[in-house]
């Protein structure tokens, strides 16, 4: 018999999503809230947005609130780690080609003898 655990985001008495990871259920919970604060905000806003507009909205600005920060410069963009991977990587591609290099050099020279 197998047992799982399962994280359940409820809200408003319903179901929202279930993860198996609690942090992703923790990070799920925190953007609905997020979500709820926003949505709050543009009840009272002078500009008229249906309640579909406000959710879809909300929610949107909630899930990509790094950017939203850093558009409102509240938050600094992080640098690049790509250019960091990359150098990683072509360090470890070198290095094959390195040990690569060596084994064919040994083979020859073992032929050669």
């Amino acid at each position: 018999m197998a047992v799982e655990s399962r994280y359940v985001v409820i809200r408003k008495g319903v179901e929202v999503e279930t993860f198996m990871d609690k942090k992703a259920a923790d990070e799920y919970d925190k953007m609905l809230d997020m979500a709820d604060n926003l949505a709050e905000m543009f009840q009272q806003a002078p500009v008229e947005l249906s309640e579909a507009l406000q959710e879809e909205l909300s929610i949107y600005l909630a899930q990509n609130r790094d950017s939203v920060l850093i558009a409102l410069q509240a938050k600094k963009p992080q640098p690049a780690k790509k250019a960091k991977a990359e150098i990683k990587t072509d360090k470890k591609a070198e290095s094959k080609a390195t040990k690569v290099a060596d084994l064919t050099t040994s083979e020859k020279e073992s032929d050669a003898a």
